[in-house]
């Protein structure tokens, strides 16, 4: 069989082959490589505070590695914008959310003040900061919630969604932060509110199957081309084989005819 996969057209084909299982075997790697890195936990930057400009900027979705990072931020809070939610977690019954303007940026920003097991203590805390007066909040910083989100009962609300605010708040120009702020005890104090709750954001490590799955299939794919190359010279040299076989049957089939005939009778003497 060896003789045959020798030849020229069979040593390009198994050339290809093995230019097939090179890629193969390299996509397979590059799926490897993708598993491993989303089971990689994200780097725990967010215990180091900074200033909210530093993380983001005004129309910028925010992205799961800045979810839960500590910011500091100064605006003022708008008199009349405080919107009130239930069915949170992290504290009470309802938390006071104001409407911050960034003094630096001029956007607005959702901030989740504090909370209280009284809707109208819980009211009264938001606007207990609408004074006029700039504020220095200090916090986690949060991806936008979804209004799809809204576990809605009884015409209350429970998501920050920033795509609601803009048609309840009364001051707005249009630039708002995708994101939202949690704010720490202090300003919570200030309101004369419950402090939510502060954790640091759990990065919860998870191997990636699929891409496990895609790797394992490209190495499959990858020993199957010099399989299929290996079948095709076994196939030819089978071929090859029978065809012997059948010529020589055919020879040894027509030497047997031969020495077989009669011989012609001689002609009569008169």
């Amino acid at each position: 069989m060896w003789a045959v996969a020798r030849r020229p057209r069979w040593i390009a084909l198994l050339l290809l082959a093995l230019v097939l299982a090179g890629v193969f075997a390299g996509l397979g790697k590059w799926q490897l490589e993708r598993s491993i890195a989303n089971g990689k936990p994200l780097p725990a930057t967010t215990e180091t505070r900074k200033a909210l400009d530093d993380v983001t900027e005004p129309g910028r979705a925010a992205s799961e590695n800045i979810a839960g990072q500590r910011i500091t931020v100064t605006g003022t809070f708008v008199a009349g914008d405080t919107t009130i939610l239930t069915g949170r977690s992290g504290g009470g019954t309802y938390q006071a959310i104001g409407h911050l303007v960034d003094t630096g940026t001029g956007a607005s920003l959702p901030v989740v003040i504090g909370w209280s097991d009284e809707r109208r203590q819980a009211e009264a805390g938001g606007e207990r900061l609408t004074d006029g007066q700039e504020l220095t909040v200090q916090g986690r910083y949060y991806p936008a919630e979804s209004p799809d989100q809204d576990a809605y009962s009884k015409g209350e609300y429970s998501a920050v969604a920033p795509a609601r605010f803009v048609n309840t708040w009364k001051a707005f120009d249009d630039r708002m932060y995708i994101g939202y702020v949690v704010a720490d005890g202090t300003t919570a104090k200030a309101a004369d509110l419950g402090t939510i709750a502060d954790r640091a954001p759990t990065r919860e490590v998870r191997f990636d199957w699929l891409n496990l799955f895609y790797a394992i299939e490209w190495v499959v794919f990858a020993g199957f081309a010099v399989f299929l190359w290996y079948r095709f010279v076994k196939d030819a040299w089978e071929r090859e084989q029978e065809d012997a076989r059948e010529a020589a049957a055919a020879a040894d089939t027509d030497a047997a005819g031969g020495a077989g005939e009669p011989a012609e009778p001689a002609p009569a003497r008169r």
